[in-house]
């Protein structure tokens, strides 16, 4: 995916850079220049990830959730749960998991940080940001955004779509954007939730189902011609 949309995050006055390791490539904003921070703990947690996989293979291949032991690091544990919650792979919340620990790390020095990791973001903000969609072709793709009320902080902001990127999707959403307060957890349910969009009776199904869902603070779902949103979601031009 190309990370044009990186310049759609909304937040003035921030140091903008950007952390490579690996495969992972963060783009981060914070009050203060803190990529050395950053880039250690970005290798502190891919490293947690890749030693926990590399004695436990299945919980990288995975397509339904894996419990792990209470001994597992805590990032490994909280992408479990969020594909517990989710009915997904742990792996659909790795992502998110990165930019919520690394932003975690960072909140010691920053009083905002905005962490995103291949679309998925983790926000802890003191004033109202706004967020662009990208959604590939669609017509809505860089024209929406939704804004994160301060109060909705920290949260997890992510996107999956089963038209755009290299992540594993078994849906043709143009984009299903969820918030909730883990992004992991928000990874994790925009996998599952685009998973779920193959033609359009599918946008209200989606709709009606997060309904029901405490944990969701706000989701929308791009699908062709079609926008829906729901929870506390207030779209924005941008």
């Amino acid at each position: 995916m190309e990370k044009f949309y990186r310049s759609w995050i909304n937040a003035p006055g921030l140091y903008r850079y950007e952390i490579r390791y690996k495969e992972s490539d963060l783009f981060i904003q914070s009050n203060k220049d803190l990529r050395k921070k950053a880039l250690n703990a970005l290798k502190k947690y891919r490293q947690k990830i890749e030693n926990y996989i590399e004695e436990n293979p299945l919980f990288k291949k995975a397509l339904i959730p894996v419990p792990v032991p209470d001994s597992a690091p805590d990032i490994i544990k909280k992408m479990a749960q969020a594909g517990e919650i989710a009915n997904v792979g742990p792996m659909a919340a790795v992502a998110g998991a990165i930019a919520e620990f690394v932003g975690r790390e960072l909140e010691k020095f920053s009083r905002e940080v905005i962490v995103e990791n291949g679309g998925d973001i983790y926000m802890k903000v003191i004033e109202d940001k706004k967020v662009a969609i990208y959604a590939g072709d669609s017509p809505f793709s860089g024209k929406i955004g939704v804004r994160i009320d301060k109060k909705m902080s920290p949260c997890g902001v992510c996107t999956s779509s089963g038209r755009v990127g290299h992540s594993l999707s078994f849906g043709l959403a143009d984009a299903v954007t969820v918030i909730t307060a883990s992004a992991a957890l928000s990874d994790a349910l925009a996998t599952s939730l685009a998973n779920m969009v193959r033609r359009d009776e599918d946008v209200n199904k989606v709709i009606k189902m997060v309904e029901e869902r405490e944990e969701i603070k706000g989701v929308v779902v791009i699908f062709r011609d079609k926008l829906a949103v729901s929870g506390n979601v207030e779209l924005v031009e941008v």
